[in-house]
């Protein structure tokens, strides 16, 4: 990697990206919220999701390809479902909307289901995952995203990463993060934002089994996977579990679907995101407290297993994250030049101080 880190505290990264994204058209409580999405991946040690997007969500703002004062409407709400129109507005304020949406209707209904379209990009899915957990509800948030991955035996792009999150709740009266098992993955290998992280870090290579080049074979060459596609998780099957999110976000939605969607480095057309928010309401199951005193004996078991040669411990998802999150609060960020540089290259254009 070019150049050691740059280590920012993170109420002033937080600071400074609110700043950003409103000097760049965003509401103030929509760059609030959406500052607290970016911060929120970047402290989980989920670059490819937090900071290092920041400078496209600045791009996609400044050019309108974003609309940063709209909220989307309501298209229906019928017993237990939800159905939103995102109308270009930030994606993290359209997931806010529908992931309470969600929540609110499981209350009522034992489960409740929004889904979107005519969204754009909403971070971490694990974000909008916690944020219906801590309501007290188990959360699957899936979303659709821009074609970069061929579908298994192809070699053109179908769909995107199209990830997947499932979170429960913490105990209750415990903070969010005092849950034990939190999954977001995507559908590929890796998230696209791994491979654009190693061009930015100046990386010419990356790890086997991340990526194809344009004729569909396996490459560690980073300029062919930014020409080529993202790895299926798993092959045929990952290929399979990338399509089901496409049925059930753009298709289900009645919005964009495969090749319509564009993304944030397109900048030829808007994005496009369907976004899937399922709540489940686990006292309708016994008890809260029950569960998840089940799912932390779950985690434990586990855990407890013996680890293979060559590892310390067992992890379940979850794990990583938060041990990083907590070392981050103490220290930090930590941000390349190169990023850090490209920020401030922005603030520069939007009169923003940059943080010393």
């Amino acid at each position: 990697m070019a150049g050691a880190y740059k280590t920012i505290p993170v109420d002033r990264v937080h600071a400074y990206t609110r700043a950003l994204l409103e000097a760049a058209g965003a509401a103030p409580d929509h760059a609030e919220l959406t500052a607290e999405c970016l911060v929120f991946a970047s402290l989980r040690g989920v670059d490819s999701h937090g900071l290092q997007l920041l400078t496209f969500y600045l791009d996609q703002l400044s050019d309108g390809r974003v609309d940063g004062l709209g909220r989307g409407r309501v298209l229906s709400e019928s017993g237990a479902c939800f159905h939103f129109d995102g109308e270009n507005a930030l994606g993290q304020v359209v997931s806010a909307q529908c992931a309470d949406a969600a929540a609110r209707l499981a209350r009522t209904h034992g489960v409740g289901l929004a889904v979107a379209r005519e969204s754009n990009h909403f971070g971490a899915a694990a974000f909008w995952g916690q944020r219906i957990a801590r309501q007290g509800m188990i959360a699957v948030v899936l979303c659709n995203a821009s074609p970069a991955v061929a579908p298994w035996q192809a070699r053109e792009a179908r769909w995107g990463t199209n990830p997947i999150c499932c979170a429960v709740p913490p105990p209750e009266g415990s903070e969010a993060d005092d849950a034990v098992w939190l999954l977001d993955m995507a559908t590929t290998a890796v998230a696209m934002g791994k491979i654009y992280k190693a061009k930015l870090n100046q990386e010419p290579t990356i790890p086997p089994g991340w990526a194809m080049d344009s004729e569909g074979r396996p490459t560690m060459s980073t300029a062919a996977a930014l020409a080529g596609f993202l790895m299926p998780l798993g092959g045929y099957k990952g290929s399979g579990l990338g399509m089901m999110v496409e049925v059930l976000t753009g298709v289900l939605s009645g919005g964009a679907v495969s090749t319509e969607l564009g993304g944030l480095r397109w900048k030829d057309r808007r994005f496009r995101a369907s976004q899937f928010f399922l709540a489940i309401d686990p006292a309708r199951f016994g008890s809260r407290d029950a569960f998840t005193r089940r799912v932390a004996y779950l985690a434990g078991h586990v855990k407890s297993a013996l680890a293979a040669s060559g590892y310390d411990e067992v992890m379940v998802a979850g794990d990583p994250e938060w041990r990083t999150r907590q070392d981050r609060l103490a220290h930090g960020i930590p941000m390349t030049p190169g990023l850090w540089n490209e920020i401030a290259q922005h603030a520069a254009r939007l009169g923003v101080a940059v943080p010393e």
